[in-house]
């Protein structure tokens, strides 16, 4: 697919699951464009704002919010095989994509969402929650966290890598999803990461966004696009 939103900053991506107050506006302070994911708009117009494109199957929303939002902001993509958070991923070029609003209403929905950010592991996204952020480790990551912050790690597929500043070291360690995990993991200052494969999330309490998402937008490598 070729891109529908080309941006040379952050892009702020919504959709339909938990918003809490206060998170749009947090996410459009740093990527401010503003993109929906199908009935991710109407969390957009409900805060009266309106996107400058809106991504899906169209299956979620109501007639008269529909309405309210140009035509030719509208792009339908029909194809079943994908969640509106995945079409909408893979059509937005852009340094980081922040999503909002792709946790807490559905389980099903939430997991598909990190299937999502590993299937398209050359899109760097962070999803923010009520609690946490999460994002794919890109091959080298260097943070600036302080003492004491927890860092979990959760592998997506079998993995490993290497880790500088955390209080349990990952180094000699193989990650599966139905294996060894990475939860809980502590912070002893700055922490660099290196992985061996696009197959791990990082989780983080929600206060380091802003951190985050300058680490990832500086970070001059990145994973290629699965064939």
């Amino acid at each position: 697919m070729t891109g529908i939103v080309h941006s040379s900053e952050p892009i702020t991506l919504v959709g339909a699951g938990q918003i809490a107050v206060g998170d749009l506006d947090r996410c459009l302070a740093l990527a401010p464009g503003l993109v929906a994911a199908d009935g991710g708009a109407a969390h957009c117009l409900a805060q009266g704002r309106v996107p400058r494109a809106v991504i899906g199957d169209m299956d979620s929303l109501a007639p008269d919010l529909r309405a309210a939002i140009p035509d030719d902001r509208f792009h339908a993509i029909g194809e079943q095989d994908s969640t509106d958070f995945e079409k909408a991923l893979r059509a937005i070029r852009a340094p980081v994509t922040l999503g909002a609003g792709f946790t807490g209403a559905r389980l099903d929905h939430q997991l598909a969402c990190f299937n999502g950010l590993v299937r398209h592991p050359d899109r760097r996204c962070i999803l923010l929650s009520d609690t946490d952020i999460a994002f794919l480790a890109p091959p080298v990551l260097a943070l600036p966290l302080t003492a004491g912050t927890r860092v979990s790690l959760f592998p997506l597929g079998l993995v490993e890598g290497v880790s500088e500043g955390l209080r349990w070291p990952i180094g000699g360690l193989v990650f599966t999803p139905d294996g060894r995990i990475g939860t809980s993991n502590q912070a002893m200052g700055p922490v660099r990461l290196e992985m061996t494969a696009p197959k791990m999330l990082v989780i983080l309490p929600r206060v380091w966004l802003e951190v985050v998402v300058r680490a990832l937008a500086a970070q001059p490598g990145s994973w290629p696009a699965l064939g």
